[in-house]
């Protein structure tokens, strides 16, 4: 029972780090940073702590020989071109950031949820159960009033909204892709080896001009710091450990703490305003996520 709380516990505190993230970086805009300094600086020093880890644990466990065979070779260039992804998840949600309130952005990426039940048909041919077509339906009519497309006094920018859905979009392909590509490798290698595929993608569409005017005092690295930590480092590393301590359905839900998370940052940090019934569309998506997996956690017990 402990080593479940626990694992919930880590699971939380994952989706909690990725739930700060959007404030983070609308605090970089305010301070007159662009989008690839922020995109750029954040893919980069995570990379940098992520392998930095990895060869210090690889370091400690001294009984590891590691041979690498031309087959391993390959799945580590697989896995780093799965980050091809995270790093378009990234331009398309800070950019998105950018356009709109913070607390709608979120609740734009949040459709990863049903775009992932798409995927899966599409792709595997698993056909979406009762329980996911309705699960669906509820976050879609919790995403309008979560992003309150029903009230006068919000204009939403359709560039910056198309730009969440890419992010969603991107995001699922990553689900997609992740779960499927190097399973086998260390699970630090694959993250570090992911975040090395979405900094090159970054530095391809952004080039990194920010290392020519390098100065550890400038708060761009600061930021950049708090994004590689809370969005690069640290929720892979608690998920990794705390999902398997707990399984697949309640981390879905626990997961899903990154969204009230979010709201309640841009309301309390940002100031954004955030009205009644846009809380009550986080709340029924939150409900909805917890509803569709009832079911699977009831026959875990």
């Amino acid at each position: 029972m402990k080593e479940k709380f626990v694992g919930g516990f880590l699971v939380f505190l994952g989706a909690c780090s990725f739930g700060v993230l959007s404030s983070i970086v609308k605090t970089a805009y305010k301070d007159g940073y662009t989008l690839g300094e922020v995109t750029g600086v954040q893919c980069f020093l995570g990379m940098i702590m992520l392998w930095l880890t990895h060869f210090l644990v690889k370091s400690l466990n001294k009984s590891n020989t590691d041979f690498t065979t031309k087959r391993q070779l390959t799945k580590k260039w697989k896995a780093c071109a799965v980050g091809i992804f995270p790093g378009l998840v990234g331009i398309c949600y800070y950019q998105c950031v950018q356009l709109v309130p913070a607390s709608i952005a979120i609740i734009l990426l949040m459709q990863y949820l049903w775009i992932s039940i798409i995927i899966d048909f599409v792709i595997f041919k698993n056909k979406p159960t009762n329980i996911q077509i309705l699960t669906v339906i509820t976050i879609i009519f919790g995403s309008c009033l979560a992003a309150g497309i029903f009230n006068e006094d919000i204009k939403l920018n359709l560039t910056g909204c198309l730009f969440g859905f890419l992010a969603a979009l991107m995001y699922s392909l990553f689900i997609t892709t992740s779960s499927n590509i190097g399973n086998d490798l260390p699970k630090l290698e694959k993250s570090a080896l992911m975040i090395t595929g979405a900094c090159i993608v970054t530095f391809l569409i952004f080039p990194p001009m920010f290392f020519f005017k390098f100065d550890i005092s400038d708060k761009l690295y600061q930021l950049g710091f708090l994004l590689a930590l809370f969005g690069t480092v640290l929720p892979p590393f608690l998920f990794a450990v705390g999902m398997p301590k707990i399984g697949i359905s309640l981390s879905a839900i626990l997961s899903a703490a990154e969204l009230p998370v979010a709201v309640t940052c841009s309301y309390l940090y940002l100031k954004e305003l955030v009205f009644f019934n846009q809380w009550m569309g986080v709340v029924i998506i939150l409900l909805a996520i917890a509803l569709s997996n009832l079911k699977h956690l009831k026959n875990n017990r």
